[in-house]
């Protein structure tokens, strides 16, 4: 066995093939750019099955492992964006037309992770109908509890008050806020020395929440700099669509509490 033999390097070094015609020098960055990210999403979905086997098992300390694990991913992930804001809109324009209906709007990986963090959404398993593993893959993740909903449930076996109806939820759907559970956490938040461990945990995915808000944004700013308001390829509503994003939450009741304290 070799270095490239083990890591796969002949297949993975070959797997950047620029469409434009002429070739233009800036694609290349353009797709290792978005091939890294891709690999970062595995590893990230891969963290987040182990986070959520781990607290449904009730190692909450094992499972933390994992998700400060993630919130490194995601750090390196934000940082990428600079590389991408080299490419400057004329640059990005010579071969944007290559690209077709091609776009990030179809990361069947992304789409998983943000299922796998809470924000289901049903409609979207439409876009991977022509893909069968893919549609598998996210159906899957749709019919799973959230990494959120597993903490929700190992709190409860734990001895915490958390609702039964917000246990047996429906799963598909995302959670919307609910008052009950900003009062339990306003009594881990109100003393946390004596309920450290759950108090630990609700830091570490506010963490993790914050590092996707930065991911989110830096990605909003690259595209804005890159195409302005343009409609992005594939169709999406572009900068428009990014910024709705920024409204999206995965655990509200995690920042909502902090307005009870004081």
């Amino acid at each position: 066995m070799t270095y490239g033999s083990y890591l796969g390097l002949e297949k993975i070094l070959d797997a950047q093939h620029p469409v434009s015609d002429p070739e233009h020098h800036d694609e290349m960055l353009f797709i290792i750019q978005h091939q890294t990210t891709e690999l970062w999403l595995k590893l990230a979905l891969h963290e987040l099955d182990a986070a959520r086997r781990l607290l449904a098992e009730d190692h909450m300390r094992a499972a933390l492992k994992s998700v400060a694990r993630i919130k490194h991913i995601q750090e390196v992930m934000t940082q990428q964006w600079s590389v991408l804001a080299t490419l400057t809109p004329s640059e990005y324009l010579q071969f944007r037309g290559s690209l077709a209906s091609a776009s990030g709007f179809q990361s069947v990986q992304y789409r998983a992770l943000e299922f796998a963090l809470g924000n289901k959404n049903a409609r979207m398993l439409k876009v991977f109908e022509a893909e069968p593993e893919n549609h598998r893959m996210l159906e899957e993740e749709l019919n799973r509890p959230s990494l959120y909903d597993e903490f929700l449930r190992h709190l409860a076996r734990q001895g915490w008050q958390v609702p039964e109806d917000i246990l047996t939820r429906d799963v598909t759907v995302a959670h919307v806020h609910d008052d009950r559970l900003v009062d339990l956490f306003e009594t881990v938040y109100r003393d946390e020395h004596a309920h450290w461990s759950v108090y630990e945990a609700c830091e570490e995915l506010v963490d993790l929440e914050d590092n996707f808000q930065f991911w989110r944004f830096r990605h909003l700013r690259t595209v804005t700099r890159t195409i302005g308001r343009k409609t992005g390829t594939g169709g999406s509503s572009g900068v428009d669509f990014l910024r709705r994003a920024l409204d999206l939450t995965f655990f509200p009741e995690l920042y909502d509490v902090r307005t009870r304290l004081g």
